[in-house]
C-alpha cells in the first residue's frame, strides 16, 4: 500500500469500525432493553437510556481477552491488512442492516466473526483460519444460549419456590424493581462483551499498519471510543427485535423478565472473563426460552424460536460471503 494513503485508509476503517459498534448497540439494544419494556417495567425511553449507561460503562469492569480473541484468535495476525478488516466490516456491517430491516434478532458478534473469516479465506484459503479460536467461538454459538437456558430454568425454581408465600400483587411489585437491576447487569455484561469485538478489529488494524508493537493491547483511546460508540447506538434502540425478543417468544411477567436478564448476564460475565466472544442475542434468547418452557412448554412459541436458530445457522457463512466480496472489491479501490 502507498504510504501517501495509509493514513486516510487508516482513518476511514476505524470510523468504519465504530459505525458497526454504533450499529451492534442499535442491532442488540433489544437484548438489553426487551423484557424490562414488555412487562412494562420501563417505558422504552427510559430503558434505551438505562442500557446504554451500563453499556458504556463497561470497560470499567472488564479486562480486554474478548479483543484479543477477535484481534488474533479467528485469522492468523499475518495475514490481517487493510483489506482484511475492510471485507470483515462490511460483511457484518450488511448483514446486521438485512436482519435489523426484517426483525430477526441475529448475532452482530458472529457476523463480524464471519465477515473476518470470510475476508481472511478470500485472501488465504482456509488456512488463513486460526483453528482453536474459531472452534471455540463456533462452540460459543451452541453452548451461550444452553447455558443461559438452563441457568433461567434454575433460577425461575428457585425464585418461584421463595415466594411460594407471597402474593401474586407483592412478587409483581418485588420483582418490577429487581428487573431493573438484573437488566443493567444484562447490559454491562453485553457492553463488556461486544464493544471488545470492535476494539479488537481496531487494535489488529493498528498493529497490521506498524502502528503499535509489543504484546496485544488495547489503547484507552480505542477502548472509550468503541464504548461510546456502542452506548450511542443503543439510545437509538432496534424496535421491531424488541418486540420479537420481548413478546413473540413467550409472553413475560416481571419475575421472569428478572430470570431471564440475570441468568443472561451470568452467561455474559463468565465468557467474558474467559476472553470468549459470545453472542448476546444467543444468550437473552436462551434465557427467555427456558423462562417460557418452565411456565410451560406451549408457552413457547417455538416457530418464532425456530426461525431465529436458522438465522444463527445462516449468520457465519453469510457474513463470511459479503466479507469476501468485500475484500475483494477493496483490492481493485486500493
Amino acid at each position: 500500500m502507498d504510504g501517501s494513503v495509509a493514513l486516510p485508509i487508516i482513518i476511514f476503517l476505524v470510523v468504519v469500525a465504530l459505525v458497526f459498534d454504533f450499529m451492534n448497540g442499535l442491532h442488540d439494544a433489544a437484548n438489553s432493553i426487551a423484557t424490562v419494556v414488555s412487562t412494562r417495567v420501563l417505558s422504552p425511553k427510559y430503558a434505551v437510556a438505562w442500557a446504554a449507561f451500563f453499556n458504556t460503562i463497561a470497560l470499567v469492569f472488564f479486562t480486554t481477552g474478548v479483543a484479543k480473541t477477535i484481534g488474533t484468535g479467528i485469522v492468523e495476525p499475518g495475514l490481517v491488512d487493510t483489506h482484511v478488516i475492510f471485507g470483515a466490516l462490511m460483511g457484518a456491517i450488511a448483514w446486521n442492516v438485512i436482519t435489523w430491516a426484517l426483525g430477526i434478532p441475529s448475532s452482530s458478534s458472529h457476523a463480524l466473526i464471519g465477515g473476518i473469516a470470510g475476508a481472511g479465506i478470500a485472501k488465504a484459503g482456509f488456512s488463513a483460519l486460526v483453528p482453536v479460536g474459531f472452534i471455540k467461538t463456533g462452540s460459543a454459538i451452541v453452548l451461550s444460549p444452553l447455558i443461559g437456558l438452563v441457568l433461567a430454568v434454575i433460577l425461575i425454581f428457585v425464585v418461584t419456590w421463595m415466594c411460594r408465600r407471597t402474593s401474586p400483587f407483592a412478587v409483581d411489585r418485588r420483582f418490577r424493581f429487581l428487573q431493573i437491576f438484573s437488566a443493567a447487569a444484562y447490559s454491562l455484561g453485553h457492553g463488556g462483551n461486544d464493544a471488545q469485538k470492535t476494539m479488537g478489529i481496531i487494535v489488529a488494524l493498528l498493529y497490521s499498519q506498524g502502528l503499535m508493537e509489543g504484546d496485544f493491547h488495547v489503547p484507552l483511546w480505542v477502548a472509550v471510543l468503541c464504548q461510546l460508540a456502542m452506548g450511542l447506538g443503543t439510545l437509538f434502540g432496534g424496535w421491531r427485535i424488541v418486540k420479537t425478543m420481548g413478546s413473540k417468544i413467550t409472553d413475560m411477567k416481571q419475575i421472569h423478565g428478572f430470570c431471564a436478564n440475570a441468568s443472561g448476564a451470568v452467561t455474559l460475565f463468565g465468557a467474558t472473563y474467559l476472553g470468549i466472544p459470545v453472542s448476546t442475542t444467543h444468550t437473552i434468547t436462551g434465557s427467555i426460552i427456558g423462562v417460557g418452557m418452565v411456565r410451560k412448554v406451549s408457552g413457547v412459541r417455538w416457530h418464532i424460536a425456530a426461525n431465529i436458530v436458522i438465522a444463527w445457522v445462516i449468520t457465519i457463512p453469510a457474513a463470511g460471503s459479503i466479507g469476501a466480496l468485500f475484500y475483494g472489491i477493496s483490492t481493485w479501490i486500493w
